[in-house]
């Protein structure tokens, strides 16, 4: 397609009112014949009586003459005329200027991760951008900097029409890595246009590679405007938390070291239960902030991933694996009575050492193994008994840790339960009959649990109960002295049924300072760290596995299936792995032993975007103030003509007659008139009741929210042609209902859509809701996209919205739809319910089939399905839905017939799971 400039419109600018199509403007010249056609007023019919006779008594001939119009009425419709020429000339008030160049515009979106924290706002300036481009008859090019879900490096459009662009626009999505600008500068060198390119930069606001050189290219295309978010809109980076003691220390980042702003930080179960929340601010002039969580064991052991509230992006959610867990640590204590002397017990060193990171038990084997512990520690306390080791065996088989260590009673009575055969009898390196001197530790064993910690030069070990030589000492040996003696030896045991099998490890010397300064030394607590993260099942093994992608976190920081192009990563790999297509953010290894893959683990820094080249325009994300004021100058002249159309009907002599003969009809008539100009809340009650009640329609909640109603009335029209053609109901339509004046009994199910802008709830709105979920009725809540995964606990606008909006409400628990609720087989056998989007969670009453018929009184989502059921006027889909396609469009439309039999015949389809033993009694 060939840009072609003579084409392109010219808008007409007066003042603060530009006209988009100032052409129609012609049409004024028409105001005089308009004016001369209006100023005869036909005489009002004479009304003539029979009889016959009656009406040749009365008959009078005489010239009449017409009536002039008068000048009032003359005036008001010369007004219509003027309100519609104008209006259709499309002014716009504070209109933005015309975008400067004579070639096609160019619009380049930052859509990473940091994009999503207002991707709306981008959208809307995207929109903005391809109607000004419209209004100038010019052509759009678009480049998305992010690599593309299937790996796809970033690439400039063809040459696009402005409807063919937002098409493209609303088909885009934030992705949950970093923008590529490298491959994105590439993509630009073999651009060619006729004429200079106007390019417009949507940032995310962040440096990155090549940043500068992309803008430089830009500008040599020709203009360049580059839209950044101020400070306070940018996107903040959460790192993955830290330990500090018992504490888990939460890191925020921001990029722009600006003035002092709060910012809080919630932790999370698995089914979105806020565990904690803690609320800073950052200083003015730093971009750091640490929020510290103290919690009990239990509530810690819960977590499942941290967010940063009201930023629902990939960069502000921490997935949390076993890592982060604090173990029950068992410690066996055989109550030598040396509590006294504390220094002096081998217990104390061990219990210091694990306090920071573990819970610590003390008990003996029986009581530990029967409270669940995960490792067990065992000093050296003498001879175990054959009950012991076939329960500490038993237990291994199951993953347990068992961690022992050597000492005088183990040196001289060695038993069964070691990773290797010991010789009896210790070995001393110090001491008036010994030859050496106290040793240093060798390098650990590279591919070991204890690779990479550094060894510290004062360690010295002066006593060792030394193992037996044989063919696998050395692939069981995890740590040795410099002269090859094993220090630490451990050895997997076999696997039992239901899991991994565990491991049993030997450290060769106490675990007091009695033998060596080992447990004096930083290195000691690293050690025993490293053993006690042996009980994680994907570090179960000291071998490399591979981790198989099993869930991955969308742009908007959404727990979602991995993209097509996830691939798996190797565990010794994890954390190198960069984060891109085929490695997006989420949780990687298996169900009950998975590791986490976070975006905070990958960004090294976040600093602003860089001062631009001269010459390059800077603007942010905030409305432009242009104003389209041509659907309310055709309102305007709409309610004109009702008002002329009564008083030409007064002026003829019709209005007064009919009124003294039927006012009814007449009320009815002005109604009826000035109800084409009023809203559609605006109708009779009674006219509404006898709509709802002789047919089935689909039902609305109206918010307020322009654009949200439109999309919810779209969408239930869309699903109201599918039950037509599929099902049995009749759905004659779609009606919007307002909850505070509506009645709502006619309706078993309401559609309702939550946005951020959705106005609060009055009481009155909300005991008439609280009576219609009494009656029987449901509610679905839709926030349309914004929770993490739906329910109240989401992190995005919608569900925070949601919140607040329905508190005062009888919401019942709620649990996700289990794998066999009626609501998955009401018609179509379904397990999964998507949307516009997918990935999102589906919540339903936690309630039984004999209350409500089995039918949940609230239903919460975030898949934006009025979206993906959306039609237009032609029957045609009105939103793309990702990633699946017209697919995912097919499951969506099955999920609303599976809604809608689900409002209408409750536990029909649950009953008939029962059939075969109802029959098999009726036959007893």
């Amino acid at each position: 397609m060939a840009d072609d400039d003579g084409k392109r419109g010219t808008m007409l600018t007066l003042g603060p009112i530009a006209f988009a199509a100032p052409a129609v403007l012609i049409a004024l010249v028409a105001l005089p014949v308009i004016y001369w056609l209006l100023r005869v007023t036909p005489p009002a019919p004479r009304l003539l009586r029979f009889p016959a006779v009656r009406l040749l008594a009365d008959l009078v001939a005489r010239e009449e003459m017409p009536r002039r119009t008068p000048w009032w009425l003359l005036l008001l419709r010369l007004l219509i005329g003027l309100l519609i020429i104008i209006g259709l000339a499309r002014p716009l008030l504070n209109a933005t200027e015309a975008l400067p160049g004579s070639g096609p515009i160019l619009i380049v979106v930052d859509n990473g991760w940091a994009a999503a924290r207002d991707w709306p706002s981008r959208q809307t300036m995207t929109q903005d951008v391809i109607a000004r481009a419209e209004r100038q008859g010019r052509s759009v090019r678009l480049l998305a900097t992010a690599p593309t879900m299937t790996g796809d490096p970033p690439a400039v459009s063809g040459l696009l029409r402005p409807a063919e662009a937002r098409a493209a626009v609303d088909a885009l999505v934030p992705l949950p890595w970093a923008p590529d600008r490298e491959a994105a500068l590439a993509s630009l060198e073999d651009l060619s246009a006729d004429g200079s390119v106007y390019s417009v930069w949507l940032s995310d606001g962040l440096d990155g590679p090549a940043t500068a050189a992309f803008a430089q290219r830009l500008q040599r295309l020709g203009a360049l405007e580059v839209l950044r978010p101020p400070a306070s809109g940018a996107a903040n980076l959460l790192r993955p938390p830290s330990q500090n003691g018992a504490d888990l220390v939460a890191r925020v980042v921001r990029a722009d070291a600006g003035p002092a702003t709060s910012m809080a930080v919630r932790l999370l179960a698995e089914d979105g239960r806020t565990l904690a929340r803690r609320e800073g601010l950052f200083a003015a002039g730093e971009t750091t902030l640490d929020l510290s969580f103290d919690l009990p064991v239990e509530l810690r052991n819960e977590a499942a991933r941290m967010v940063v509230e009201n930023q629902s992006t990939a960069g502000a959610v921490v997935l949390m694996d076993e890592r982060w867990q604090r173990r029950s640590v068992g410690v066996v204590d055989a109550g030598g009575g040396r509590e006294a002397q504390p220094l002096l017990s081998e217990l104390h060193y061990i219990e210091r050492a694990l306090e920071p990171f573990s819970e610590i038990r003390r008990g003996t084997i029986e009581d530990l193994l029967a409270a669940g512990v995960t490792i067990l520690i065992l000093p050296d306390l003498g001879a175990l008994s054959a009950t012991e080791v076939v329960a500490l065996e038993a237990w291994m088989s199951t993953g347990g840790v068992l961690l022992r260590f050597a000492g005088p009673l183990l040196a001289s009575n060695p038993d069964g339960l070691t990773p290797v055969r010991l010789r009896v009898g210790d070995r001393a390196l110090s001491g008036p009959l010994s030859w050496t001197e106290p040793m240093p530790l060798a390098t650990f064993e590279p591919g070991t649990p204890l690779d990479g910690l550094a060894v510290p030069d004062d360690v010295r070990i002066r006593r060792q109960v030394l193992a037996e030589p044989s063919l696998d000492l050395a692939e069981k040996t995890w740590a040795r002295l410099i002269d090859g003696t094993p220090l630490v030896t451990a050895a997997p045991r076999p696997a039992g049924d239901g899991g991994d099998g565990g491991w049993l490890v030997l450290v060769h010397t106490a675990a007091g300072p009695d033998w060596s300064n080992l447990p004096l030394s930083g290195l000691y607590v690293e050690m025993l760290r490293r053993i006690v993260a042996l009980s994680t099942g994907i570090r179960s093994e000291a071998r490399e596995t591979i981790l198989d992608p099993l869930v991955a976190l969308d742009g908007f920081g959404r727990l979602t299936p991995p993209p097509v192009a996830a691939a798996p990563i190797r565990s010794g790999d994890l954390s190198e792995t960069a984060i891109g297509p085929r490695h997006p953010p989420g949780f990687y290894g298996r169900e009950d032993s998975r590791l986490a893959l976070n975006m905070g683990d990958r960004v090294t820094e976040l600093r602003p975007l860089p001062n631009l080249p001269d010459g390059v325009l800077v603007g942010d994300y905030r409305p432009r103030g242009e104003v389209d004021l041509m659907p309310w100058l055709l309102a305007v002249a709409l309610g004109l003509v009702a008002v002329d159309l009564i008083i030409a009907l007064a002026l003829r002599g019709m209005l007064a007659r009919s009124w003294r003969r039927r006012p009814a009809a007449v009320g009815a008539l002005c109604v009826a008139i000035a109800g084409g100009a009023m809203p559609l809340d605006a109708r009779a009650d009674d006219a509404f009741a006898l709509r709802a009640a002789n047919e089935v329609h689909l039902a609305y909640v109206e918010t307020g929210v322009p654009h949200a109603d439109e999309i919810s009335r779209s969408g239930l029209d869309g699903l109201a042609a599918v039950l037509r053609a599929r099902t049995a109901v009749e759905a004659a339509g779609t009606i919007g209902v307002n909850p505070a004046t509506d009645e709502l009994a006619f309706f078993p199910l309401l559609y309702w859509r939550v946005t951020a802008e959705h106005p609060d709830l009055s009481a009155t709105t909300i005991e008439r809701l609280n009576a219609f979920l009494r009656n029987g009725g449901t509610l679905l809540f839709d926030t349309a996209d914004e929770g993490l995964s739906g329910g109240l606990s989401g992190a995005g606008p919608g569900n925070q919205r949601l919140r607040a909006l329905i508190d005062g409400l009888d919401v019942p628990p709620l649990q996700p739809v289990p794998p066999d609720h009626v609501l998955t087989r009401s018609f179509y056998l379904l397990q999964d319910f998507p949307g516009r989007h997918t990935g999102g969670t589906l919540w339903v009453e936690a309630t039984d089939e004999r209350v409500n018929d089995g039918v949940s009184s609230v239903i919460i989502g975030s898949n934006d399905w009025a979206s993906a059921w959306a039609i237009d006027t032609s029957g045609r889909p009105s939103h793309p839905v990702v990633p699946g396609g017209e697919r995912q469009r097919e499951m969506a439309f099955r999920f609303g017939v599976n809604l809608t039999m689900y409002a209408l015949t409750g536990n029909y389809k649950s009953d008939q799971v029962h059939v075969p033993a109802i029959l098999e009694r009726l036959g007893q």
